[in-house]
């Protein structure tokens, strides 16, 4: 089964007076890249974070926010009184020479840097193993989500492939007419222009064989529909991760059809040649968004 790059996850759990909350959104892309947005307490295992999310996301453009919310009690904190004490000399000086009020001093000075700190700027093992499980269920969720939009493109991405062999059936009942064309023009215009008493049927023969083989488009034909074939059993494999592969496929198929209708010299195969290209170009949209 398909994955598709896109898709959404999130995951919230109450412990305590500690809420742990993980939202992902993936978009596609074709690396992996991730923009994360942490509580600072998770600082010390960002690495960790990003590590289990390449592992078991593997592609994709990624917004991450991971959130530690406290309900009611708070984190113990720790005033730096040396440090407030200094604010306010400095602060007060000031003022006094500028004539300024110095109401409301402590509220100024509690919001100053480093005045206020929290008593421990670690997370506990046992906490971060928390917030692990949190990540994995967001994670879960994701990955049911981007099972559910690879299912849709995996329908739609069968109907292009059966459609471009259908078309190639077409082409090919239309090749045994095309020769046959092709060898009745040039002998009309060999008898308008030369005689037809004066064309040497061998030679012209030799001629017409060396011409139809520079316009034959079977092993083009039968390439192209390898490829299609090849395609399907891609879809069928166990990896979940195969986007990049199945455009490198779509790359093939593109090339037998071009070079098809550059040999066709023929109204109608042209028109099943526009076909193709058209359920072509559907089919690498799609795997764009294919993980």
């Amino acid at each position: 089964m398909l994955k598709s790059m896109t898709g959404f996850g999130r995951a919230e759990v109450t412990r305590g007076e500690t809420t742990i909350l993980a939202e992902i959104k993936s978009l596609n892309g074709k690396q992996f890249e991730v923009n994360l947005k942490m509580s600072p307490l998770l600082k010390p295992y960002e690495f960790d974070i990003r590590n289990l999310l390449q592992q078991e996301l593997q592609r994709g453009t990624l917004d991450a926010t991971i959130n530690i919310k406290q309900n009611g009690a708070t984190r113990p904190v720790v005033i730096n009184t040396e440090l407030a004490r200094y604010y306010h000399q400095a602060i007060t000086s000031m003022a006094t020479d500028l004539s300024l009020p110095q109401e409301d001093m402590l509220n100024v000075l509690m919001k100053l840097p480093e005045v206020v700190t929290p008593a421990s700027e670690q997370m506990e093992k046992s906490e971060w193993l928390e917030v692990e499980k949190v990540i994995r269920a967001a994670v879960a969720e994701m990955d049911a989500h981007r099972a559910d939009e690879g299912a849709m493109l995996e329908k739609d991405l069968l109907l292009r492939i059966d459609n471009i062999l259908l078309y190639t059936e077409k082409v090919k009942e239309l090749d045994p007419l095309r020769k046959d064309k092709v060898r009745t023009r040039l002998e009309t215009l060999l008898a308008e222009y030369v005689g037809k008493e004066n064309v040497d049927a061998n030679r012209m023969e030799q001629e017409l064989i060396f011409y139809l083989e520079k316009l034959d488009i079977s092993e083009e034909l039968i390439r192209l529909q390898n490829h299609c074939r090849y395609f399907k059993d891609i879809l069928n494999e166990a990896d979940a991760a195969k986007g990049k592969k199945l455009g490198f496929v779509l790359q093939e198929i593109g090339r037998e059809i071009n070079t098809t209708g550059s040999k066709a010299n023929d109204a109608g195969i042209q028109q099943w040649v526009v076909m193709m290209k058209d359920e072509l170009e559907k089919a690498k949209e799609q795997v764009l968004n294919v993980l």
